[in-house]
């Protein structure tokens, strides 16, 4: 079966605590990493959990691009999906990944579709905190 998208998870290690608290400038950096990857904005929402961390998603007429941000842990993960190949998602994860002054960037590749299994070994990725429905507490 032919892949009908492809998804780019990433993850952002060692970020600026600052800028991955700040919602506005989080939503401003996703904006703009869906511009440089040629992607076309349809709309965008995202949300300051008190005290800390961002969660957002950029609707894009290809698919999305999604944000979860731990300023605590200096963490975020990132969600690219698509269903166009003119789209330049690695162009977009470079503008997220200076943005928030990442000194490590994890990127796992996946190919969407009926038919199309990921397999575990594709999947795997550093430990990180666990993603827990509701708002965030401090621990």
């Amino acid at each position: 079966m032919t892949a009908l998208g492809r998804q780019l998870l990433a993850e952002f290690l060692h970020c600026d605590p600052e800028r991955l608290a700040d919602p506005e400038f989080i939503t401003q950096s996703m904006l703009e990493a869906a511009r440089v990857s040629g992607a076309t904005i349809v709309t965008h929402s995202f949300h300051h959990f008190a005290p800390l961390g961002v969660s957002g998603v950029v609707i894009i007429s290809e698919s999305h691009l999604a944000i979860h941000t731990w300023p605590e842990h200096g963490f975020a993960a990132v969600d690219y999906f698509t269903c166009g190949s003119r789209i330049e998602m690695d162009r977009g994860l470079e503008v997220l990944r200076a943005a928030l002054e990442a000194q490590t960037m994890e990127v796992v590749s996946v190919e969407r579709g009926p038919g199309l299994k990921a397999s575990a070994a594709r999947l795997r990725a550093p430990a990180v905190p666990a993603c827990v429905p509701g708002p965030r507490r401090n621990p």
